[in-house]
């Protein structure tokens, strides 16, 4: 399982870069910091990553996202692997100006339809039970509410991710093969049925910090020459998904 190792407020710069990079700018950085523990397990250095996004009717996070709101978030149910027994990250990702916050409350995954539905959330839902987590869950759960909000994209890519060893204040990753696909409802798919690509062979660079902007990521960009770019794997995924005619939204 992916061990816990939440940013809960941060800032990050994304860039798009390509493969042919990839293998410098990993030494670059392996410099400084420490692959994953869980993606050392993994081939390749990478582990998938599922998001089941939710939104309204109208899609009100999306058209957030691409009105350019200042203080926007999205709603995501997140999931690394199957089997009855493994956790599930309700999460809420806000951004306010350039800051990210994150809240996950991570729960029982046969919980979350009915959480979904609007069954009052209770500590036998969680898979940690704090009284923190139990506070997250109502205040996602309230969102969830008054947005009426329900799975509307199947979001899965590859994360190879590096950090500190004793810090979650700087991390960098690499997402690639990044799929969409329309969802109805909660369903834990390991592969999609009908995937589109978001980015084709494009490698969606992060570099995230909680505190002080390292040094080093400054030098990082000047040397490998990296435009910073927009890359919302949700809302990029609805476009896509509208362009192959699967879904369809208000504001195109």
């Amino acid at each position: 399982m992916i061990e816990n190792k939440l940013q809960k407020q941060r800032f990050e710069y994304k860039f798009i870069t390509k493969e042919s990079q990839v293998q410098a700018i990993r030494q670059f950085v392996g410099a400084h910091l420490n692959l994953d523990a869980y993606g050392a397990t993994q081939p390749d250095r990478s582990y998938p990553v599922h998001s089941i996004y939710l939104d309204s009717k109208s899609l009100l996070t999306y058209t957030d996202t691409i009105n350019g709101s200042r203080n926007r978030y999205k709603l995501r149910v997140r999931y690394y692997e199957n089997g009855d027994d493994k956790p599930v990250y309700l999460e809420v990702k806000r951004r306010q100006d350039r800051a990210i916050s994150k809240k996950r409350a991570i729960i029982h995954r046969h919980v979350v339809e009915e959480l979904l539905n609007g069954v009052i959330p209770s500590m036998n839902h969680l898979h940690e039970k704090t009284r923190e987590q139990f506070d997250t869950l109502i205040s996602i759960c309230q969102l969830i509410e008054t947005l009426e909000a329900k799975p509307k994209v199947h979001i899965k890519y590859f994360r190879e991710a590096y950090e500190q060893l004793d810090s979650n204040a700087v991390r960098v990753t690499f997402d690639r093969n990044v799929m969409s696909e329309v969802i109805h409802k909660i369903e834990y798919k390991l592969v999609p049925d009908f995937p589109v690509s978001v980015f084709g062979d494009k490698i969606i660079l992060e570099l995230k910090f909680t505190d002080n902007f390292p040094l080093w990521f400054r030098d990082l960009v000047q040397h490998f020459d990296l435009t910073s770019g927009s890359a919302a794997k949700y809302v990029d995924g609805l476009i896509n998904l509208h362009n192959h005619h699967l879904i369809t939204l208000n504001n195109r």
